[in-house]
Order: C-alpha cells, then sequence, then structure tokens
C-alpha cells in the first residue's frame, strides 16, 4: 500500500470513498457528516491546499484523507490541553472504501500518517472526531490517541485527540 498526494482526475473516486463513508456514518446512527459537509468542494478545497492524500492498494484508491502540514485554527479554542505546543499534523476526513471494510485499513492509513509526520520533522499528530463516531473513537484509542478535550466545528463540539510521535 502506498501513501500519496491525490490528484484532480482521482476526485470522482474519492467522492466515492468519501459518499459510502457518509453512508456508513448514518447506519451507525452518526450524526457527524450528516449535514451536507464534507463534499465534493471539499475534495477541491483539499487538492488547492495540497492536503488531499490517498491510499492505493494494486492501483485502486482504497482509502482517503485530508493531511494538512498547517495550523487548524479550530484547535486553537480547545476546552481542554493538548499535549504539546509546537508543530502538528492534522488529519480530517479520513474515508476507507466499502471494498476493504474490516480489514484494518484505517488504522494502516493513520500509520503510514505518522511515519508521513515524522519525515517531514512533525513529532505531533492531533485530530478530532465525532462523540458518536465509535469506529474513529476505537482506531484513536487503538493507536494509542490521548484526549485532549473538545474542539468546535460548525457549532459542534468534537472530541479532539493527539499523538506525539518519536523520531524512528
Amino acid at each position: 500500500m502506498t501513501l500519496r498526494k491525490a490528484i484532480p482526475s482521482e476526485i470522482p473516486a474519492i467522492w466515492e470513498i468519501l459518499r459510502q463513508a457518509i453512508e456508513r456514518r448514518k447506519q451507525d446512527g452518526s450524526q457527524q457528516w450528516q449535514d451536507g459537509y464534507p463534499n465534493e468542494q471539499s475534495i477541491h478545497n483539499d487538492l488547492a491546499t495540497d492536503s488531499a492524500y490517498v491510499l492505493i492498494e494494486n492501483d485502486e484508491i482504497i482509502a482517503y484523507a485530508a493531511i494538512i502540514f498547517d495550523v487548524e485554527p479550530a484547535y486553537t479554542d480547545i476546552q481542554g490541553k493538548w499535549l504539546t505546543n509546537g508543530d502538528y499534523v492534522v488529519v480530517h476526513r479520513v474515508a476507507t472504501s466499502n471494498s476493504v471494510l474490516g480489514k484494518g485499513i484505517a488504522t494502516h492509513l493513520f500509520k503510514l500518517i505518522e511515519d508521513l509526520a515524522i519525515a517531514s520533522n512533525v513529532y505531533s499528530i492531533k485530530v478530532d472526531t465525532n462523540f458518536d463516531n465509535i469506529a474513529m473513537l476505537k482506531i484513536l484509542d487503538k493507536l494509542d490517541y490521548t484526549y485532549c478535550g473538545e474542539v468546535f466545528f460548525r457549532g459542534s463540539a468534537r472530541k479532539a485527540f493527539e499523538k506525539v510521535l518519536h523520531k524512528k
């Protein structure tokens, strides 16, 4: 599996994966992603900011994430406390294809994001998720992310997590 930056011609495939994830959140009873976000414009915005990444296996896109090497404005006002105050990578819009469900792909994606951060000399990853996104909460727990408090996006509280990475 290879994690790499997405290209514009991959927007339809990425959007399909996001649509599948939106539907899974709905089926799981989660409120996350049930308000028209993310949408196809989100992918265009990620491409424009150089933060759109795809996970490829056998020439097929099997997962997507926005990996942002910049400050997330919503993270500056946390109700709680981050573990670190330096540079960090933000991960948003994580989605896997229905074709790979149950195979640990999202967990593997996060491990590759950790490797990418370390290769870029950034030793912190910050992520948030909805309180009812059980699948993501399990992944973050499994990968030893620390719950740091709540941040707010579009008027809703989100659980915020951080993982401090170490040089390999």
